[in-house]
């Protein structure tokens, strides 16, 4: 009773003074924030463990990661759900429809960080974008960036890591995804695209815009909160419980000589242990941070964290009801050879 009343006494303050609403908002993120340190720290010391134990060290890993990795995740979602409601799928479409290769694989990229996108969507999303005209490679720039460049990446590796890294992970992700869509433009694959795919009639790009206020935008930003971080939760939680194990107990000489710059095989490895698995920016982030602790190198992690985003198994499946196999194949051989550029060429620089 007491979370509906305020949920009401919320939706109430919005329609009546949005803006009011937002700073007050802010206020209790910022202090909910501020605190996770000296509370993660209490929830350890009343705990019956030895502070100096492995299994302390990763409690207070996990109790300092998890709040503070879904309150970044929220707060980056609620405002790029207000964002991504000039950013609809129908008004990308439009943007890109009609347009010649080059120029728009880079706008098809940059779009691809603000528009809402996941697994589940990419079909849909590319049938309206091949109905709509849009060149094959400038729809896989959009697909490539979408999930991989995507506004909860960039918000998790800048609370965690800091601006250079997420800037970093920025101008690969696109420079992947924009040469990855140029190169399969280059190939003129249309042909391996399913045959009923090919045969849907063209439709106009063509869509009415719709004005929306402010308390409408932030109603879109808490809609876009409910439904993604519900969403991806569990596999936040999952990934910082990972990530936690290797904090704890995992020696740092061992990660080392698994994962770092001396072994040249650790990039194509961990591209192939992150392709088969099943998770989103928000999950693999707390698994990336805890092996950077451990003495991974960058340019390796880079290359797990991109293969596990943009050449999920989940998403080929998903992709093979438009694609044929020779397409499909093509598009992970060209991005699994430019996230394997992006690990070498790291490793070798820092």
């Amino acid at each position: 009773m007491p979370t509906l009343a305020l949920r009401t006494l919320a939706l109430r303050l919005n329609q009546r003074n949005p803006l009011l609403f937002l700073v007050l908002a802010a206020l209790l993120w910022l202090g909910l924030y501020q605190s996770l340190i000296p509370a993660s720290e209490a929830l350890v010391a009343v705990l019956p463990v030895d502070r100096a134990s492995h299994l302390a060290a990763a409690l207070q890993f996990f109790f300092y990661d998890a709040p503070k990795v879904l309150l970044l995740l929220a707060a980056v979602v609620f405002v790029m759900g207000m964002v991504n409601s000039y950013f609809t799928p129908e008004r990308t479409r439009a943007l890109l429809a009609g347009r010649t290769e080059g120029a728009a694989n880079v706008m098809a990229a940059c779009l691809g960080i603000v528009t809402p996108f996941c697994s589940c969507s990419a079909v849909p999303l590319f049938i309206g974008f091949v109905q709509a005209g849009v060149p094959l490679g400038v729809t896989f720039s959009f697909l490539i960036a979408a999930p991989m460049v995507n506004e909860v990446a960039l918000a998790l590796l800048f609370g965690l890591f800091g601006w250079k890294i997420a800037a970093l992970y920025l101008v690969l992700g696109l420079t992947v995804a924009i040469a990855a869509g140029w190169i399969i433009g280059r190939l003129r694959m249309e042909a391996h695209l399913e045959d009923w795919v090919r045969e849907m009639p063209k439709m106009s790009a063509d869509f009415e815009a719709t004005e929306m206020t402010l308390a409408e935008r932030v109603q879109a930003g808490l809609a876009s909160v409910r439904e993604i971080v519900g969403k991806v939760w569990p596999y936040i939680l999952a990934g910082i419980a990972i990530g936690a194990g290797i904090h704890g107990w995992v020696p740092e000489d061992f990660m080392a000589s698994i994962m770092g710059k001396e072994a040249w095989w650790s990039v194509p490895l961990a591209v192939l242990i992150g392709v088969p698995m099943y998770t989103n920016a928000a999950g693999v982030i707390p698994i990336v941070q805890a092996l950077l602790a451990k003495g991974a190198a960058l340019g390796t992690v880079l290359a797990f964290m991109m293969s596990v985003i943009a050449l999920s198994l989940p998403e080929m499946i998903i992709l093979r009801k438009v694609l044929k196999l020779r397409l499909i194949a093509t598009f992970v051989a060209v991005v699994a050879a430019g996230i394997l550029l992006v690990g070498f060429v790291f490793n070798l620089l820092l």
